[in-house]
């Protein structure tokens, strides 16, 4: 079965290796610039199309939480990852495959709506758990992206918390993609005075927002996790519609 997944080479593991010499380095630097410790923010590797043997490379060198988009391709990879590996679902996720990750995931970041909430709820409820989450905000308000309105989180949360076997550990969003520095700061700025207003209602740790291109802004506006994909892996390489992966 570990033939169907592509094999790195050692030039691609060292490729990797600078990038995320880069990454730390950056991390750091947006930290000392925001007063943060760099050991306050999360490296998440993010795992979409990427062959277990380089996701390893990747475990090996420190980066411990992984990132998965897809149920699918999760399923068929996850026996391939080092042991140590603690892996967190980021995707969106339909509740008729809830059921399929509620006991192989740390978090799921992607909670938006209280029918997916009462679906996590309730398979949690079945295997004796409590799922930690966080609520998708859908900060820029975008059509094409899943997540609660900003304005509607505090209805969305305050309905979590009524529900049993599931645990509100903080919020995530995807930002709309943009390189201009001055609307980076301002979104990730609303999402960090939507966090300091949800912590007041119950304690949170984790605001998971930043990804490739914008992961050193966020970190500056208090990311606790970023999410990195091909500023790590490199470019993604989407298999063939009938590929494993």
């Amino acid at each position: 079965m570990e033939t169907e997944f592509a094999v790195c080479t050692q030039e691609q593991i060292d490729a990797m290796l600078q990038r995320l010499q880069t990454i730390r380095r950056n991390i750091a630097e947006a930290c000392n610039e925001a007063g943060r410790s760099a050991d306050e923010v999360t490296l998440m590797a993010v795992t979409k199309t990427v062959a277990p043997d380089l996701i390893n490379a990747a475990v090996d060198a420190g980066v411990n939480v992984l990132g998965e988009n897809r149920v699918q391709e999760f399923l068929s990879k996850k026996d391939f990852y080092r042991p140590g590996a603690e892996v967190q679902f980021i995707g969106h996720l339909q509740t008729n495959k809830v059921k399929q990750i509620i006991d192989k995931v740390t978090l799921i970041h992607s909670v938006d709506s209280v029918h997916l909430a009462e679906a996590v709820s309730k398979a949690a409820q079945q295997q004796g758990i409590t799922m930690p989450v966080l609520l998708e905000v859908n900060i820029g308000g975008e059509i094409s992206k899943s997540g609660t309105a900003p304005e509607a989180v505090r209805t969305l949360l305050e309905h979590v918390l009524t529900l049993p076997n599931i645990r509100v550990d903080g919020l995530m969003t995807i930002p709309p993609p943009t390189t201009d520095a001055a609307e980076q700061d301002a979104v990730f700025a609303r999402m960090q005075e939507i966090y300091q207003e949800m912590q007041k209602i119950t304690p949170m740790h984790v605001l998971s927002m930043g990804m490739s291109g914008d992961y050193a802004a966020a970190v500056r506006r208090g990311a606790t996790l970023v999410r990195i994909g091909s500023g790590l892996f490199g470019a993604r390489l989407y298999p063939p519609q009938n590929s494993v992966v």
